[in-house]
């Protein structure tokens, strides 16, 4: 996880984790949580006194967010504003080939797996051959590729979820230290 050092108006210098931001307005001083959401942690004094109780809150309702809930990820839930066909995201096609050799062609779905902390793969759904194409193949290989691509979207935010989590583990013991 990464971390900055970071010293206040009070002088005070703290070790901040990424997720947690400090406020300072005239009206706010405090320590803000941003992670699946937000929360405010105020330091309850204009002088900055009550800061390191403060953080050591929002370090510790990050801790638990990040025990408790999935990582945040960044995968396209929605297709984007260009795509012409009414495909998910991650899915493109039909896309016709052509064997080489026979000169058969045949309609397959592209189909983008996303892998964490790894390039996306890309593999193919087999729809039909030329002769043997009908709306009712292209839906199963539809949903065969659905099927695919909610798979690996799963995977990517169980791995995310580790990693983060792993990273939390890190983060509290580098507090500690300090």
């Amino acid at each position: 996880m990464k971390y900055r050092e970071l010293v206040i108006f009070s002088g005070e210098s703290f070790l901040v984790p990424q997720g947690v931001q400090r406020i300072d307005t005239g009206a706010t001083h405090g320590w803000q949580v941003r992670y699946q959401g937000s929360k405010l942690f105020s330091d309850h004094s204009r002088d900055g006194s009550g800061a390191r109780a403060a953080f050591d809150q929002a370090t510790r309702e990050l801790m638990r967010r990040i025990a408790a809930l999935p990582a945040p990820v960044a995968l396209q839930r929605a297709p984007s504003a260009h795509k012409t066909s009414e495909l998910p995201p991650g899915i493109s096609g039909p896309i016709i080939r052509t064997r080489s050799g026979t000169g058969t062609r045949s309609a397959v779905l592209s189909v983008l797996l996303p892998r964490y902390g790894a390039p996306s793969r890309r593999t193919s759904v087999h729809i039909a051959s030329e002769s043997s194409y009908s709306p009712e193949r292209f839906e199963a290989a539809l949903a065969r590729a659905q099927a695919l691509r909610a798979e690996a979207e799963h995977a990517y935010v169980q791995a995310a979820t580790q990693a983060r989590r792993r990273a939390g583990l890190a983060m509290r013991q580098v507090l500690r230290d300090r």
